[in-house]
């Protein structure tokens, strides 16, 4: 089953998503006619892991990480699917990667792995955007907009054996599978348990596979996973939105 959430003259709705529409508790709303897709859930906070791919590794020269590398989005960095985003006025270098997210369902810590299906909701797309020529993390990725997500949540699947591509301006750029995670899903939600309360609507992003690149305004990113779907994306001029 696919979540979504729709902004619309009244205000945020959400329910199932099925072909176009998603039917809430009020009725049945027909994406583009009714509102656009929202961000699929609400966080807290997004839990990113960074070198979690081999291959991402050995391209950019990493260590190999004895324990998941995580880094934290906050709720400002939210986009949803089709949005715009604008090119950040602070960088020259800005960079796309295509993420696995899983989506918290209900409050938890201490986990084990084997305890992590049953808390989480599902799983949905982000595109772990990075302003590569700034200092620090922070600075490099948590900055509104770095946090596009959605286009919904998918209930049913299983998370260690996807396939994924990314497109950049019909280019394709990216190709790989969940299976070369250097972490398993399970393994880094039980991880982040141990050091955070995990609230529901919380984000845990698993890393991009090998081939992250540079974006400029006008590109479109499609990132998509296969049995989950494609979040997709046009970077823009600052001023574009204004």
């Amino acid at each position: 089953m696919r979540l979504a959430r729709l902004a619309t003259p009244e205000g945020p709705v959400s329910g199932r998503y099925d072909d176009g529409v998603v039917h809430a508790d009020d009725g049945a709303y027909a994406v583009g006619r009714d509102g656009d897709l929202l961000p699929p859930c609400e966080p807290t906070a997004l839990y990113c892991v960074g070198r979690n791919y081999a291959e991402t590794l050995e391209q950019m020269d990493y260590e190999r990480p004895e324990e998941p590398d995580f880094f934290i989005k906050p709720p400002a960095s939210l986009a949803g699917h089709e949005q715009s985003i604008p090119y950040p006025t602070f960088s020259d270098e800005l960079t796309y990667a295509g993420e696995l997210a899983a989506v918290i369902d209900s409050r938890c810590r201490d986990l084990e792995p084997a305890d992590v299906p049953s808390v989480v909701r599902g799983y949905t797309v982000m595109n772990d955007l990075d302003a590569l020529d700034q200092q620090g993390r922070t600075a490099r990725k948590a900055f509104d907009g770095s946090g596009p997500l959605g286009p919904w949540i998918e209930t049913d699947v299983d998370p260690t054996s996807l396939e994924m591509w990314t497109d950049v301006a019909g280019e394709h750029r990216q190709e790989a599978t969940t299976e070369l995670m250097l972490f398993d899903p399970f393994e880094i939600v039980s991880f982040l348990s141990e050091r955070f309360t995990l609230r529901p609507g919380d984000v845990i992003a698993f890393g991009s596979p090998a081939n992250p690149g540079l974006v400029e305004p006008g590109d479109t990113v499609e990132i998509t996973y296969k049995g989950v779907g494609t979040l997709r994306n046009t970077i823009v001029e600052s001023d574009a939105l204004e």
